[in-house]
């Protein structure tokens, strides 16, 4: 199959959740044998330089990237407030992108197009026009969950209502496109159920699936087990786990338990919690090798309170066979038994409780270690998921639709 993703930011480099999560596919599809071609929005918030993508990913890829301009500018944003139009994605729409779409399809005939994330849903106008391709998205999240969930906790009230305004928005223009694809791969079973409560498309969940090979899990604890946190801190949900973390669990912890240590990694770290000096919380910002970092370390938190989709920093550590402390929230989506491959601790109490048990239990956290590296091996083999994503593919093509399209 010839396959076009539509990417609301580059693949490359596959350094944070968003990018992670399409590379997994990219490569899936590759070593499948399908041909893969990359159009992808270049931002200032995330921009790359093309000289840094090696010339074998693009010899795979093709990929092509487009500077768009995501910045927020006040004036949109408060004339956007009198519109019944989503902000959020109002921003994705470029006329450069667009071209270049245009001459991509032109120049090329796919089987499917696939819009990562409903940013790249104004484009779907765009692509029936020049392509009888089918159209799949790929929903990384239920979108407007994760900012009604931050609306919800917001208590400043001009703020809660701006929040609600977005919320409102975005969730009327995502309930809307996805009537208009063709298929819808969520990333999550959770998410998957949701969809088909909103729409007669059909719809598959496809989670972010790894090769077990390259995760060499490390079952061995130390004495004294660390503590970690590694993700990507702009995006909120990671800073405002963080930060509460800090506030209402850690002097409980440490003074139940003195020499505990909690180390954090992640790019795009903020000044607040670089500057933070705190006893036993080391932070280390973006470090070179993910991978490395947790193996060094024992526990992995992931205090999520808002957000949608799967949290990719869980499965990896999964398949490095760590036991995963998080919230109910954090393990949306995850195909988990609590304490047999995670724990779940949704308040300050029951997270100190847990943590000071476990980590006087090393064959405990063995044990769930192992069962989580299981459960990845079973559930999450990027192999046994990109095999699902093309029965998929092959079952939406079988659809007929009506569409006069330009190209050819």
């Amino acid at each position: 199959m010839n396959i076009l993703l539509l990417c609301n930011k580059s693949p490359y480099p596959p350094s944070e959740g968003g990018p992670m999560a399409m590379n997994s596919i990219v490569n899936g599809l590759t070593e499948a044998g399908h041909k893969v071609k990359i159009l992808a929005v270049n931002s200032e918030k995330y921009h790359i330089k093309d000289k840094d993508i090696p010339q074998s990913y693009k010899d795979k890829t093709n990929i092509e990237l487009v500077d768009v301009d995501l910045r927020i500018r006040l004036i949109e944003a408060f004339k956007n407030l009198f519109t019944d139009r989503s902000y959020h994605v109002e921003r994705f729409i470029s006329e450069d992108f667009k071209n270049k779409l245009i001459e991509i399809l032109k120049k090329d005939r796919y089987d499917i197009v696939q819009l990562e994330m409903i940013y790249m849903a104004p484009y779907i106008e765009t692509i029936r026009a020049y392509s009888d391709a089918k159209i799949v998205l790929r929903a990384h999240n239920v979108e407007h969950l994760i900012w009604d969930r931050i609306a919800k906790k917001t208590k400043f009230p001009p703020k809660k209502w701006y929040l609600n305004h977005l919320v409102r928005t975005l969730k009327a223009y995502e309930l809307n496109a996805i009537n208009e694809v063709d298929g819808i791969a969520a990333i999550t079973y959770r998410d998957a159920a949701f969809f088909r409560g909103e729409t007669a498309v059909p719809v598959v969940d496809i989670p972010y699936g790894v090769k077990p090979e390259e995760f060499t899990p490390n079952y061995e604890i130390k004495a004294k087990p660390t503590l970690y946190h590694i993700g990507s801190m702009n995006w909120m949900p990671n800073e405002e786990g963080i930060l509460w973390f800090i506030k209402n669990v850690w002097e409980k912890l440490s003074a139940r338990e003195p020499d505990i240590v909690l180390n954090l990694a992640g790019r795009h770290t903020p000044k607040w919690l670089m500057n933070l000096k705190k006893k036993n919380i080391n932070v280390l910002g973006e470090v070179p090798d993910a991978k490395e970092f947790i193996k060094d370390n024992d526990i992995a938190i992931v205090p999520l309170l808002s957000g949608s989709g799967i949290r990719i920093k869980i499965i990896e550590a999964m398949a490095m066979g760590k036991t995963v402390i998080t919230t109910m929230v954090g393990a949306e989506g995850i195909q988990y038994s609590e304490y047999e491959n995670i724990i779940i601790a949704d308040n300050p109490t029951k997270i100190v409780e847990t943590i000071c048990r476990i980590s006087k239990e090393p064959e405990e956290l063995k044990r769930i270690g192992r069962n989580a590296r299981k459960l990845v091996e079973d559930i999450y083999d990027n192999k046994k998921i990109i095999e699902r994503l093309l029965i998929f593919y092959d079952e939406i093509k079988k659809e007929k639709k009506d569409i006069t399209y330009i190209n050819h």
